[in-house]
């Protein structure tokens, strides 16, 4: 296909639904490749569409096959900013029972809008939960453009958490998946993604999407994916949908492809699982308007970070420590540790599976400043922003060996803080 000639908008958007988007210029086109010339924010709206929810009959064995469609309950929702000052990426996953203002229907679910009202409706939604945060583009895309696009792009490695079994014949979906590095082609990459079956349910699967993609940003897009461009476009075209420009795509990739491991942050909609005593619906995930508040102010600049002075106590903190070391008085030294300079909110979760030579500090609800700070404290570690953690924290800390080697040169008099 010649991207000169690719239309890549499958929507008829109605007046209102154009004036959702900022639809000011976002790329320079005068260069070699095209360039951002401002913060740009794009909603990614995933679709998982059966036959029998757009009212097909299944068949006779019972098998209900998806079909590709970009209609109905909208199945992952991200919003991605794009900031060419700070050379970073930021990636907020909304869950999709996300309790929202819907126009049209009140007070439901936000994966309904774009059931009601398509990609306008979607970004009205978002942006009335997010204060108000802009949004310039859309994508919209099925889960079969994924698996065509990691096919496309030679697999991604990924290291998967536990193995992974479920059989649903229905849907034709067999999950076999072995604890591990490894290489995912694109129907394991679906497989990875789509596994929900654990304690968390549908945060679970919200927190291995985000290490599915941090992995296709760090590994899979560089210079020779605008070389392959056409041809990813064209295997992936008619499962997408999208207002962006193919000159305001290649900016966007163009931009992407120098995005280095801290550069690319992960976050999630700040909230709670419903409670039996909460009045709504089962199911929910409510949201938590003070967190979101200072995430969308600290990562999308919009409003102030709703941040007290008591918040700077380390007491304030709620850390969790996973360990990767199999050294469980490693683990309660480092516990040990904390306490003495001051965190008070510090306890021991489950282990982390994968063994992680440096620890991982976590800015489970991306609160970098609380990051940093105690990283300063403990002298040692990598911060990472995402939202794969335990869910109840605000700092998980994935303990590592270099841990276990500062314990044992504790006795010098450089050993760090702790």
């Amino acid at each position: 296909m010649s991207l000169s000639s690719a239309s890549l908008l499958q929507s008829r958007l109605s007046p209102e639904d154009r004036g959702t988007f900022d639809q000011s210029e976002i790329a320079d086109g005068g260069m070699s490749l095209p360039r951002l010339t401002r913060p740009v924010n794009v909603l990614v709206i995933g679709s998982k569409v059966l036959r029998s929810e757009l009212g097909g009959e299944l068949e006779e064995s019972g098998y209900d096959p998806m079909v590709n469609s970009l209609d109905g309950l909208s199945d992952s929702m991200l919003l991605v900013r794009f900031e060419p000052d700070s050379g970073k990426v930021k990636v907020l996953s909304i869950p999709r029972d996300t309790a929202a203002f819907v126009e049209g229907i009140g007070e439901t679910k936000i994966n309904e809008a774009n059931n009601l009202g398509g990609p306008g409706l979607t970004a009205r939604t978002v942006s009335r939960l997010l204060d108000g945060v802009g949004i310039d583009r859309y994508v919209r895309v099925n889960l079969m453009a994924v698996e065509a696009m990691v096919d496309a792009l030679g697999g991604v490695e990924v290291y998967v958490p536990k193995d992974m079994k479920y059989t649903d014949n229905t849907q034709h979906l067999y999950i076999d998946l072995k604890e591990g590095q490894q290489r995912l082609n694109g129907d394991q990459a679906i497989q990875f993604m789509r596994f929900r079956y654990d304690d968390l349910g549908d945060i679970g699967r919200i927190q291995r999407q985000q290490v599915l993609l941090r992995s296709l940003i760090e590994q899979s897009i560089g210079p020779m994916t605008l070389v392959r461009l056409p041809k990813i476009l064209s295997v992936v075209q008619d499962y997408l949908d999208t207002n962006l420009s193919i000159e305001e795509l290649v900016a966007l990739l163009n931009f992407t492809k120098d995005i280095s491991h801290d550069d690319a942050q992960m976050l999630m909609l700040p909230g709670n699982f419903n409670t039996p005593e909460t009045p709504v619906a089962p199911s929910y995930w409510l949201p938590d308007f003070d967190r979101i508040d200072t995430m969308v102010a600290e990562h999308f600049g919009r409003g102030q970070q709703n941040r007290e002075a008591w918040m700077a106590d380390p007491s304030y903190a709620n850390v969790a420590i996973q360990d990767t070391t199999g050294d469980s008085e490693a683990v309660q030294s480092f516990i040990g540790a904390l306490l003495d300079v001051g965190y008070r909110n510090v306890y021991d979760d489950y282990p982390w599976s994968e063994p992680l030579a440096v620890t991982q500090i976590i800015a489970q609800n991306g609160d970098t400043q609380m990051a940093e700070s105690l990283r300063q404290t403990i002298g040692f570690g990598e911060i990472v922003v995402e939202s794969t953690g335990v869910l109840e924290s605000d700092i998980t800390i994935r303990l590592g060996q270099d841990w276990l080697q500062r314990q044992q040169q504790r006795a010098k008099p450089d050993a760090g803080a702790i």
